[in-house]
């Protein structure tokens, strides 16, 4: 019975006193749970959400900024430590095998010493990393990721992903830019998870950080507005929209309010705004 968890709903790495947590999702779908991104606090959302550590299983990456990748290794290291004895994979972009070699000699001291001093089995040989680029990333016992490189610059190498089984289907934009393609990568899907701005939230973020002109010319070259992200779920015809990755998303004057009122000029079907915690059932789940 599929799900969605999100279990960090903020774009950008910075956080704040009772905010948000950086970008990172939940998928339960064919008997597997499958972690999207690896925002700063994932390990904790997971634990919150009831997830059993030891029983990490599969993890994507959908690029190499750090509010989706800076607790990978933390992830895996405290997945370990909880009792982890089974393989893990982790899918992600160029550049994901070198993060998780970096991570592991960073922490060798106490991996070595946990395997001679504890007995646990050695995490380099129960991580397996695999780097992946644009089409069907793995076809396995129904489930199947295929992937998309959508337009965030300057990082070239991001990935767009959709989850299909007989069950339900679910797209993750990853960041990007208003890019059209989407749409037919997700046609049909029962839920888009889309990334998300509002235009005068952007405005009061560059107003109140030092380096607020490249900011704003970042944010609007590799992001999109709420319009957008509805535009591609009109095209796309899926069954809901999920708005993620949320810029702003801890301003308190920028509520759901506000995102349904932009999102609505463009798309008029079922709506749900990200937050911390929030569970979206699909599929087969819907009616339950």
């Amino acid at each position: 019975m599929p799900r969605l968890t999100i279990l960090g709903s903020k774009g950008g790495p910075a956080i704040r006193p009772g905010g948000p947590q950086p970008t990172s999702s939940l998928v339960e779908i064919g008997g597997r749970r499958i972690v999207i991104d690896c925002g700063l606090g994932v390990t904790r959302a997971l634990v919150d959400a009831g997830m059993t550590l030891k029983q990490l299983d599969l993890v994507v990456i959908t690029h190499l900024h750090s509010d989706h990748l800076v607790e990978l290794g933390p992830l895996l290291h405290t997945a370990w430590t909880s009792g982890l004895a089974t393989p893990v994979r982790v899918y992600g972009p160029a550049g994901t095998r070198a993060y998780w070699t970096n991570f592991v000699a960073a922490m060798l001291f106490d991996i070595d010493i946990r395997i001679a001093d504890e007995g646990r089995p050695d995490i380099r040989e129960l991580v397996q990393v695999a780097e992946f680029a644009d089409g069907v990333v793995f076809d396995e016992a129904g489930l199947a990721l295929t992937a998309l490189r959508v337009d965030h610059p300057p990082v070239t190498d991001t990935f767009a992903l959709r989850l299909d089984h007989a069950s339900g289907s679910i797209v993750f934009s990853a960041d990007t830019a208003y890019f059209p393609p989407l749409a037919a990568f997700s046609r049909g899907a029962d839920v888009l998870v889309h990334e998300a701005m509002l235009a005068d939230g952007v405005e009061r973020i560059v107003a109140r950080t030092g380096n607020g002109a490249r900011l704003r010319e970042h944010l609007l070259a590799s992001h999109c507005f709420a319009a957008q992200a509805g535009r591609i779920a009109t095209a796309a015809g899926v069954d809901r929209l999920v708005l993620h990755h949320l810029i702003p998303a801890d301003d308190p004057d920028f509520g759901e309010a506000e995102w349904t009122a932009a999102t609505r000029q463009t798309w008029d079907g079922p709506l749900t705004i990200a937050r911390d915690g929030l569970v979206v059932r699909f599929g087969d789940a819907k009616a339950s």
